[in-house]
């Protein structure tokens, strides 16, 4: 066994061994999906990292790469675009942060075949664009009023798409009663007694809350996969019917937490937190210019969960669909740049972060740019390499819970 598989395995340990399996069979689909499943490895391998920048502590999500950016409507009922995924959220340095968003772009264009001059031209225009705003030290934000172009239609898209269609295209239509619709591969089933189980849970959370205006009663569970790097969590959607309004629907879901992949490598100071759902949360809070309806954390059966509206999956910018369009490339990676240095900004001197002279006096410095893009770029040919290796240990059942030579889909 290589000593890359070996990495994988020993941080997927404690996991559920069937969503693991599963996680590893999304994680041959391409480079890019490697890289996003194993944030892991990108620090781990970072922190070995020679003549690396040093630059201020911030708050970061940790997991910053293309697809970490989404739409969600916010606690004010309006849609915006920002960073979405914060499991792996920690204090550290800025630079990690955006070395990881960089080394994205590479990974991401180079698995859409798009040149590696299109690349490093979108690498700097993050760079460009990210170092200005920090250096002007004013936190920015996106609505379907601010935002431009074709993040502007997508967001309008989200905006005027109808719960309804929502419901449609998650509930079972020939079911008898409403029922999620099981597909195992992103819904599935969950025991009767676990199920009602859940359902008491969330019905109690919905009775002594005073978040939501509306009564709700839980009509069904199920378990719920999305992204990659969280696949082996525990994480549950649930399907709710207005008590009053018997046409309003909503759904909701509740996802395990457990400590950033980063922790072991930093060395900063960091809050003592209850729980892992409480780091989350405060920094999603901070780092966000509003944060998804419904946010909180809720305890069941000795695990943490961080609790909140579901946020369909998706509701992320295709790069599939725009991958020859240059300039609406062009004006994501723009507002990704943005979002990045406001999201800093706006959590600036907050709990041990660098305050915002600081961030502004880091921006308008040049030195440490170069040595970024370099490391980025080094680095994308690094993950190709761990891919085809992984891809390999992968086929020769290095990763299968079955003796070598038999194999079992675990979607099935």
């Amino acid at each position: 066994m290589s000593m890359l598989s070996e990495r994988i395995l020993r941080f997927n340990k404690g996991l559920l061994p069937d969503k693991v399996q599963l996680k590893y069979k999304l994680l041959t689909e391409n480079a890019f999906r490697f890289f996003r499943g194993t944030c892991h490895l990108f620090y781990e391998d970072l922190n070995n990292a020679k003549d690396f920048p040093v630059s201020p502590a911030t708050w970061i999500c940790g997991d910053l790469h293309l697809e970490n950016f989404g739409s969600f409507k916010g606690n004010n009922r309006m849609v915006y675009f920002d960073l979405n995924d914060f499991d792996e959220s920690i204090l550290a340095p800025l630079c990690w942060e955006v070395s990881r968003a960089l080394t994205s772009i590479f990974v991401a264009f180079n698995t859409l075949k798009i040149k590696s001059a299109e690349a490093e031209k979108s690498a700097k225009l993050f760079l460009e664009i990210y170092s200005n705003v920090l250096a002007g030290g004013k936190a920015y934000y996106i609505d379907p009023r601010t935002a431009t172009r074709i993040v502007r239609s997508f967001m309008k898209t989200v905006k005027k798409r109808r719960e309804g269609d929502l419901i449609q295209h998650l509930c079972n239509p020939k079911a008898s009663g409403l029922k999620i619709a099981i597909n195992n591969k992103t819904h599935f089933e969950v025991d009767k007694v676990l199920k009602a189980e859940l359902k008491q849970l969330v019905s109690n959370w919905i009775k002594n809350s005073g978040e939501w205006p509306d009564n709700y009663t839980v009509k069904d569970v199920a378990f719920r996969v999305a992204g990659t790097g969280s696949v082996g969590l525990k994480r549950y959607m649930f399907l709710l019917l207005g008590a009053r309004d018997k046409k309003k629907l909503a759904f909701v879901e509740m996802k395990q937490t457990r400590p950033s992949s980063l922790a072991p490598y930093i060395t900063i100071k960091q809050p003592a937190w209850q729980s892992e759902a409480e780091r989350l949360i405060f920094v999603k809070q901070k780092m966000q210019n509003i944060s998804p309806a419904l946010l909180s954390q809720i305890t069941f059966m000795n695990d943490v969960y961080v609790f909140q509206e579901m946020q369909p999956a998706a509701d992320k910018i295709n790069f599939e669909l725009i991958e020859k369009k240059y300039d609406d490339l062009e004006e994501v990676i723009r507002a990704m740049a943005m979002l990045t240095a406001s999201s800093q900004i706006r959590s600036g001197g907050i709990h041990g972060s660098a305050i915002i002279d600081e961030l502004v006096a880091f921006g308008q410095r040049k030195d440490w740019q170069k040595s970024l893009l370099t490391y980025a770029i080094n680095y994308s040919k690094q993950v190709t390499d761990d891919y085809n290796q992984f891809l390999s240990d992968y086929n020769n059942g290095e990763f299968s819970l079955l003796p070598k030579g038999k194999t079992k889909d675990p979607s099935n």
